[in-house]
């Protein structure tokens, strides 16, 4: 294909399937077979996913799995996790049964502010600027009632207003940097919707006021919510005695902490393996984040953007050995919410969270770090004890097995073979040729 393509979005879904069909396959009935195959069954099912967003062709399925026994705070979860990794799933299972025994996920919702900025520019006076400021302070409250009402009575709101001058980072550089509180709303329309009705406040009185001769020198730039949320925090934390640490894979256990505390102080102290360490930690967060129907991409960067707060790039997650006691813990940023978006819409996501038993969005907060906690504290005993191919490449063992469209004896032999025999993608590709053979 050498031309653009006009009025794509005008034509129907037939005629787009289609197109695309027709220009990119070899096999144009081929390709149309397999759109066709992931659609539902159901007409009005499959009309309310294709409205989600534009252009929609067909479904990408991601496996639904769950995630049991996990206590937090004293009281049993079931976690639904959607995720393509394999061993995830299983991972964050074991360490959630592994902690059930040892006191479970003690977790804490430190605060649940969030922020929105509007950006502009000033060139001229900044100690008047700070007047006028102070003077229509009250109006951004006062002409954004009509958007707040609903919000407040459910004990949201706006928290407060702050001018900030940025002329450090860029030349007459300003910002109305502004806090709020969504309850069980992710809030972003809301937000969004406040700081819009900010700017126009901002600029119809700036046009009104007697402090400044040149009215264009303020100037907005852009209004829009911030996903780091350093201030809606969430702690996750597992602690036992060092002697009850012991299990199958783990013969000394005072060993045993001492190396898992080790490896958490190198990606503490390495970002290259913080990235990989945190990596993990997000394998967790993001499969209940995609469960429920919330934005795992603002979630990711303001997590990312959190773990360098202090100018690298650093773990997470954070372990010690005090007193004969091993604790390990989190503090993540996390702007979810229970209500809005696809919560209401989304029928697996309506399923995911009548499983969660209608969390809160603190609850999910909660929910979320515990998940990302059992799947580090997974990944990390792996690593120090039997390493972490050989559980993850046994999981992998069925997508290798499914590659090759092994048959129902094919498959019972190759898994009979690979009880007792390393996984390598290498070597269960030379036992099925041989097999075949």
């Amino acid at each position: 294909m050498n031309n653009a393509v006009a009025g794509f979005s005008k034509l129907s879904k037939k005629e787009k399937i289609n197109w695309i069909a027709e220009t990119y396959f070899s096999n144009p009935e081929e390709a149309l077979t397999i759109i066709r195959n992931y659609w539902n069954s159901d007409e009005k099912l499959q009309q309310l996913h294709d409205e989600f967003i534009e252009n929609t062709i067909t479904n990408l399925y991601i496996p639904l799995g769950i995630s049991p026994n996990f206590l937090i705070n004293g009281k049993y979860k079931t976690i639904p996790m959607a995720i393509e990794e394999s061993s995830v799933v299983a991972a964050a299972s074991k360490a959630a049964k592994y902690w059930s025994t040892r006191g479970g996920f003690k977790t804490t919702v430190i605060d649940t502010e969030k922020i929105g900025q509007v950006h502009f520019t000033f060139n001229g006076d900044a100690e008047k600027l700070h007047v006028f400021f102070d003077q229509i302070k009250p109006k951004f409250f006062s002409e954004t009632q009509s958007i707040t009402k609903n919000m407040e009575q459910r004990g949201g709101g706006i928290l407060d207003i702050k001018l900030k001058d940025k002329r450090s980072l860029l030349e007459n550089y300003y910002q109305l940097h502004a806090t709020f509180e969504t309850k069980d709303s992710m809030g972003a329309n809301f937000i969004n919707s406040c700081l819009e009705q900010f700017a126009t406040t901002l600029k119809d009185e700036f046009q009104k006021s007697d402090l400044f001769s040149d009215d264009n020198a303020l100037q907005v730039i852009m209004s829009i919510l911030s996903n780091y949320v350093p201030n809606c925090l969430v702690r996750a934390e597992v602690s036992c005695p060092v002697e009850e640490l012991a299990e199958k894979h783990i013969s000394e256990p005072q060993l045993f902490a001492e190396r898992f505390v080790q490896a958490v102080q190198i990606a503490e102290a390495e970002p290259f393996r913080a990235v990989t360490h945190n990596k993990g930690i997000m394998n967790g967060v993001d499969a209940v984040i995609l469960a429920t129907g919330n934005d795992f991409r603002a979630v990711e960067a303001g997590v990312h953007a959190y773990a360098s707060k202090n100018g690298q790039y650093a773990s997470l997650s954070h372990a010690k050995i005090e007193n004969g006691i091993f604790t390990f813990w989190l503090e993540i940023p996390l702007a979810l919410g229970t209500v809005g978006g696809l919560t209401s819409l989304h029928p697996l996501v309506k399923l995911s969270l009548e499983i969660l038993e209608k969390p809160s969005a603190s609850e999910l907060m909660e929910i979320v770090a515990a998940a990302g906690l059992a799947q580090n504290f997974a990944a990390l005993r792996s690593l120090t004890t039997t390493g972490i191919q050989e559980g993850h490449m046994k999981m992998h063992l069925n997508n290798i097995i499914n590659q090759f469209e092994a048959t129902e004896e094919e498959r019972h032999l190759i898994k009979a073979h690979f009880k007792k025999t390393t996984v390598s993608h290498s070597a269960v590709v030379e036992f099925i040729e041989n097999l075949r053979k």
